[in-house]
């Protein structure tokens, strides 16, 4: 009787069942007949019409699915006419509970259970047993073998559900206040997904599915900022791109003691920008003949060892506006840096040229020279002084060879961005003829060293510049620099020599800063070598470094150019106040772009009326989206 109080029905199972062991009914597939309830994907369904191969059924919002006798579970045989019979609340349920304390620790079927907890096997009493089943608190299994859990295991069940659902409520309370933009101290544990998301370290956010975000770093980015839990400080784009933010670390070993050549007597200039930190070129004039003279890193750094191996994984030095990451340790630069210490070593080049610009002659030494260190603006002071005079007029010739040989001047704005002390400083590049001498002198290091490389056969890897994709503007205006920039192609590196159009170069190799570009340095160790008599790096092994360094300095400059922007938008943000010049660049429209020379950014603008190319406009900031690294500007209107 379902009705019997619960201990008889205790006394009951007691008497019958426990003597023996229980009896496992097993519902063969040929019991499935027309009107069976049976179990399909978790849910009731009726059969209303069985075939040799495909059964119909009937499921509970009166869909009707023809699907293989293997799909479906058989719960009764029924008959059932009308599934929403199953809705009836049965008023013994508390006798189910009552079974489970009888069976616990045993096994069951379906069968069985109904009838100890109801005193019936009908379709309703089937499926109101089933359904406490498939909750998983009490039960588990199939219909025919049913595992009953004993109360240790419905304890620790509880105990979990519980702690799920503190979880949850926990979770949805989160996602409701970062919905609202407000966080709590214990919102880091939810939000080291979205912090991954925003670095580039993961692809997904379940911070971001909740609130139907899309799953991008920049919308990461976004919300991070909007509810306060990053600053503006953070800058995600080096760990997006993957590159190490982090110097190299190592053992440096003793300069070896070798023959150098004392250069000494000579005024050796380290022309630099202020606060440079790793100087690695002096330039010195001796009767005639202009001396370059270098770090001498490979004299530390030899191929294939430790500092080698990290330096080529690194690529070159990553200069952020807040910190520079180094490819090779601190120790290096402080044994090598030209002018940090009384007496520096140098691998020095002695180039002569022709009286049109021409490389005439190139030898190039291990030495010792005394560095004076001067900032580009000192050195513009002194232009008149014999030695920066005479360096002055070589540049100025080798420059017009260039020029007369096609080389491409793009002059546009350009600054000095750097995050000192938690204060961004912005600072105009001036156009210096101090800045003249030095690229000059670097450019023409790289030709003679090409010239000798090829005349040498020594394998080195070339810089090489394919000409632009189209005719360049013939004008030298704002607008039309900025259009030749963009038709420029870009440089690469191979070990085939060529031409290099944007220099007007024939050939020509980038040599002169081994302590910030590995394949700089792998010249100098290529170099070294042939001075010595000792075994070159093969062609083939050239080509490897070239390759392994290719796409991680791409990723570099890349991380560069947007963390500059990066900052740039930070400093907007601190100056909401501030207007500057724009210059009109491009129209297409009522949309222009323009170039903001105090700031070297570049923003597009909508524009009323006619803005001609090169006319410059005055803009105050409107608005900044710096996880898009977006701005906007308007223009604001003549008094």
């Amino acid at each position: 009787d379902s009705k019997a109080p619960k201990g008889l029905l205790s006394e009951l199972f007691s008497c019958h069942l426990q003597p023996k062991q229980t009896t496992i009914l097993v519902m063969p597939e040929s019991l499935l007949e027309n009107n069976s309830l049976v179990l399909y994907k978790q849910g009731a369904a009726r059969i209303i019409d069985t075939g040799s191969k495909r059964i119909i059924i009937e499921l509970m919002d009166g869909e009707q699915l023809r699907v293989r006798p293997k799909d479906v579970i058989l719960l009764h045989p029924g008959p059932i006419s009308d599934l929403s019979g199953l809705s009836i609340q049965l008023e013994v349920n508390g006798d189910l509970l009552a079974a489970w304390e009888l069976l616990a620790g045993s096994k069951t079927n379906l069968h069985e259970l109904a009838e100890l907890a109801y005193g019936v096997f009908t379709p309703v009493a089937a499926w109101s047993v089933w359904k406490m089943v498939a909750d998983g608190m009490y039960f588990s299994g199939d219909p025919d073998l049913i595992s009953v859990f004993s109360p240790e295991q419905v304890h620790q069940e509880k105990a979990r559900r519980e702690a799920l659902e503190e979880k949850q409520r926990k979770w949805d309370e989160f996602v409701d206040r970062v919905a609202a933009g407000k966080t709590s101290d214990d919102d880091s544990l939810y939000l080291r997904g979205v912090e991954a998301l925003a670095l580039g370290e993961q692809s997904q956010s379940q911070v971001l599915h909740a609130l139907g975000r899309e799953q991008t770093p920049e919308n990461a980015h976004d919300l991070l900022l909007q509810i306060g839990y990053w600053e503006t400080s953070v800058n995600p784009y080096p760990s997006r791109a993957g590159v190490k933010t982090t110097s190299a670390q190592g053992d440096v070993l003793p300069l070896a003691d070798e023959p150098r050549r004392d250069l000494t007597h000579l005024l050796a200039l380290a022309i630099d920008d202020e606060g440079n930190e790793d100087p690695d070129d002096a330039l010195s004039w001796d009767n005639g003949r202009i001396w370059v003279h270098i770090a001498d890193v490979a004299a530390l750094v030899t191929p294939d060892s430790p500092l080698d191996l990290e330096a080529r994984e690194r690529g070159a030095n990553l200069y952020l506006p807040e910190e520079t990451v180094s490819m090779l340790p601190a120790e290096v630069t402080e044994r090598l840096g030209l002018g940090l210490e009384d007496r520096s070593p140098a691998l020095s080049f002695g180039i002569d040229l022709t009286p049109d610009g021409l490389i005439d002659n190139i030898e190039f030494v291990p030495s010792w020279v005394n560095v004076t260190r001067w900032t580009y603006e000192e050195a513009e002071e002194r232009l008149a002084e014999p030695v920066l005079a005479k360096l002055l007029e070589i540049a100025g010739i080798y420059e017009r060879r260039r020029g007369e040989a096609g080389a491409i001047e793009i002059n546009l704005p350009e600054v000095r961005l750097k995050v000192q002390n938690g204060d961004i400083v912005i600072n105009p590049v001036l156009p210096l003829q101090s800045r003249d001498i030095v690229r000059e002198a670097m450019l023409m290091t790289g030709e003679a060293v090409a010239i000798y490389a090829q005349t040498h056969e020594i394998a080195i890897p070339y810089t090489t510049q394919d000409p632009p994709s189209a005719p360049l503007p013939e004008g030298n205006s704002t607008a039309e620099m900025f259009a030749s920039r963009k038709l420029l192609k870009p440089s690469r590196q191979s070990i085939m020599p060529g031409s290099h159009s944007g220099l007007g170069m024939a050939q020509y190799a980038q040599v002169t800063s081994p302590l910030r570009r590995y394949l700089d340095l792998v010249i100098h160790q290529q170099l070294r070598a042939s001075l010595q008599n000792q075994t070159l790096l093969t062609p083939q092994e050239i080509i490897e470094r070239i390759g392994v360094t290719a796409s991680i300095q791409r990723d570099l400059r890349r991380t560069e150019r947007l963390s500059r922007r990066h900052w740039t938008l930070v400093y907007l943000l601190q100056h909401s106040e501030w207007q500057g010049e724009g210059v009109i660049v491009e129209k297409h429209g009522r949309r222009y772009k323009a170039i903001l020379p105090d700031l070297d950014l570049d923003s597009d603008l909508y524009l009323a009326g006619e803005n001609a190319l090169n006319s410059s406009v005055l803009l105050n900031i409107q608005d900044v989206n710096l996880a898009y690294l977006n701005t906007r500007f308007t223009k604001i209107a003549p008094p």
